[in-house]
């Protein structure tokens, strides 16, 4: 019998992307969304679907529910997914904003991911997967409560692999660049609601920002379609052993490799480049 998987944030992009390919070879997917006419929508294309957000714990443990219902009880994958970017230089963030951006991208995956532990551990093993970023291994403006948040779901998640390595319980990092999805429209969105680009000193930079938010082709010629977070998903579930962390798209391989032997004022200047 082939696992059960719960995936977040499935409304759009790499999480639907994952639920439906995995639900179509044959996997008990579970896909979540916040929205209820998400929810109905995935349903409607043959999708088990739940409604989970990710910011109230209430609904966390209701979904999770929800979701062992469907799936006699067992959770086999866990893949973390639900997050947004909340652009803006951090002296114009307001403290509000960047607590929601860490309530959406860490806080609601803390409390699933502890809900989801001790079953995984009562049935004899289990995977947790973390869908991170290149962002969350070098920092670049105007993407600091992003940055933030994934710099921090690295250290946490690399602290539970540690903590859960004489387990049947397995974890993983997913790190991808630049992928094809609703990620930009949904970050110009925050931007308008939490950024006062009128009053700020970087307002010619937040018109490039705004500009490549807005843009409906790949804001980058390295930009890859969903599909490609699939495959290491696919290869953590097919593996006995999986690895720690998993690159995804060239600038990822590109500044994971830079950080690592250039000095902090040579990676600065490269990274400063960028709007």
């Amino acid at each position: 019998m082939k696992e059960s998987i719960l995936i977040t944030g499935c409304s759009s992009g790499i999480g639907y992307y994952c639920a439906k390919q995995l639900h179509q070879a044959g996997y008990t997917v579970v896909a979540s969304c916040r929205r209820p006419d998400d929810v109905d929508r995935l349903r409607k294309e043959g999708l088990h679907c739940i409604q989970l957000d990710v910011t109230v714990p209430d609904s966390i443990h209701q979904g999770l529910e929800a979701c062992l219902a469907l799936t006699d009880g067992r959770i086999d994958v866990l893949f973390n997914n639900a997050a947004y970017g909340q652009p803006g230089a951090l002296e114009d963030l307001p403290t509000d904003a960047l607590r929601q951006q860490f309530e959406t991208n860490l806080f609601g995956w803390h409390e699933l991911t502890r809900a989801v532990i001790p079953r995984m551990l009562a049935q004899g093993g289990g995977k947790i997967v973390q869908n991170s970023s290149v962002l969350g291994l070098v920092a670049m403006k105007y993407r600091g409560a992003y940055n933030a948040s994934k710099f921090a779901l690295e250290g946490y998640t690399d602290t539970l692999r540690l903590e859960l390595q004489d387990t049947p319980v397995h974890v993983s990092l997913i790190e991808p660049g630049p992928i094809e999805s609703r990620f930009r429209e949904n970050a110009k969105k925050q931007f308008e609601r939490h950024i006062d680009m009128a009053a700020s000193r970087h307002q010619a930079n937040y018109q490039n920002t705004l500009d490549r938010l807005g843009k409906s082709s790949p804001s980058s010629r390295f930009t890859l379609p969903p599909e490609s977070v699939l495959k290491p998903l696919q290869a953590i579930i097919d593996s006995k052993q999986p690895e720690p962390h998993y690159y995804v798209t060239q600038p990822t391989y590109i500044f994971g490799f830079l950080r690592r032997v250039l000095p902090t004022r040579w990676l600065d200047k490269l990274l400063s480049k960028s709007d």
